[in-house]
């Protein structure tokens, strides 16, 4: 699902994962299961499919990446509104777990429909686009790694760049108007001044916001001669879970040491891991910590359900999704110690190259022109009902 560069600021890359051998061979497993699942769902009370055929009042939107972490609670969202779901995910950031739960909540013909494809198979995906009536598009599906962006580019650039390209000319041949884009603020690279607006300079660092920026770039100069609706957002370090602990994050083992510095520190509060290393002290912060915006992903999904609600034909809108105050990184581990009460062993190290001392946004934009302002900005509040769901849940979606 996709998301916002994390803190550069903490790591813990001496723990190393093996990969599971056994996830492809329980993916296949749920493939038949799934099949019959998308099936029961589609048909109508008279057996035809409804998410083939537009119909008054209801607005179908496909979700990509709507089994990850953003993408999932963003499905909760919309089917919460009203909205008719298609998710379109190859789960391999993704987690079953997280469709079945949606699954399990909104069992009614009509409302979700899960699909297991690649979005990097464009065959496959206009087969997606001919047979739903779409009304729009919520890209959240990426790879979102900073740190992985760097070891594997070509990856980055085809998951992220590519496959945008791919969804974009399905939406075109197949007349869906509205397309609502996950970017991030990765695409500022190192600004110069805070707070960051949508007008600051885009130079980023590293593959991943740079292969975000250039799927922004083929978007817009797409746009200036298209009567297409789009939104992108450009979001900052999502953090917090579904408060009423349905849905949450679940990263794969392996993939663990380049996660959110939430992540880790449930994870060294689970004893996943031994502690916590941040690295740098010494920047000229209010406590020397890296200082970062942190958004909850419930605010997060009410910022795309306001841009697919003000979308406009001919137009485009660009906006920060942040709450527009920074915290520092030993702010959030102290939280994060409160939110666990867990004693979380902290090893403070020197700075590591080529990080910055703060990054946080200015909301002013999307609050003046969507109505938007973030709701959930009490950090440790937001923790403690993430740690509720990774407390009952430690080994993600498959804890029974």
């Amino acid at each position: 699902m996709l998301s916002a560069s994390h803190p550069k600021a903490m790591d813990y890359s001496d723990l190393r994962h093996k990969p599971r051998i056994f996830e492809r061979i329980a993916i296949a497993g749920f493939l038949i299961v799934l099949c019959t699942l998308i099936t029961k769902q589609s048909l109508g009370s008279n057996g035809t499919n409804v998410f083939s055929r537009h119909e008054l009042g209801v607005t179908h939107v496909l979700i990509t990446g709507g089994a990850g972490y953003i993408g999932s609670h963003a499905a909760l969202r919309l089917l919460k509104d009203s909205y008719r779901v298609t998710i379109v995910d190859n789960l391999s950031r993704g987690n079953i777990g997280a469709i079945k739960v949606l699954q399990s909540l909104f069992p009614q013909p009509g409302r979700l429909q899960f699909i297991f494809a690649d979005l990097g198979d464009a065959k496959t995906v206009d087969k997606i686009f001919s047979e739903n009536a779409f009304d729009a598009v919520m890209h959240f599906a990426a790879v979102a790694y900073v740190g992985e962006s760097t070891l594997e580019p070509l990856r980055y650039y085809h998951n992220i760049t590519a496959n945008t390209l791919v969804v974009l000319e399905a939406m075109v041949r197949h007349g869906v108007k509205t397309l609502i884009y996950s970017s991030t603020c990765a695409t500022y690279g190192e600004p110069e001044k805070m707070p960051i607006t949508e007008e600051t300079p885009q130079f980023p660092i590293n593959p991943y916001g740079k292969a975000k920026k250039m799927a922004e770039d083929i978007i817009l100069d797409f746009s200036k001669n298209s009567n297409m609706a789009v939104m992108i957002l450009r979001y900052f370090n999502v953090i917090g879970s579904d408060p009423e602990g349905r849905l949450g994050e679940a990263p794969r083992p392996e993939l663990r040491e380049h996660g959110r510095i939430s992540g880790a520190c449930f994870d060294a509060a689970l004893s996943i891991i031994p502690g916590l290393k941040v690295k740098g002290t010494d920047y000229p912060t209010r406590d020397g910590t890296c200082i970062r915006d942190y958004i909850d992903v419930t605010d997060l999904v009410d910022a795309h359900v306001k841009a697919l609600e003000k979308a406009r034909p001919k137009r485009v809108g660009i906006y920060n999704v942040g709450t527009g105050k920074g915290r520092s990184v030993k702010e959030f581990v102290d939280a994060c110690k409160k939110a666990t009460g867990a004693d979380i062993k902290v090893e403070y190290l020197s700075r590591r190259p080529g990080d910055y001392a703060e990054v946080y946004s200015d909301p002013s934009k999307i609050n003046r022109e969507l109505n938007w302002t973030a709701q959930h900005t009490n950090l440790l509040e937001s923790l403690s009902i993430a740690w509720r769901w990774q407390k009952s849940h430690r080994n993600g979606y498959s804890s029974p």
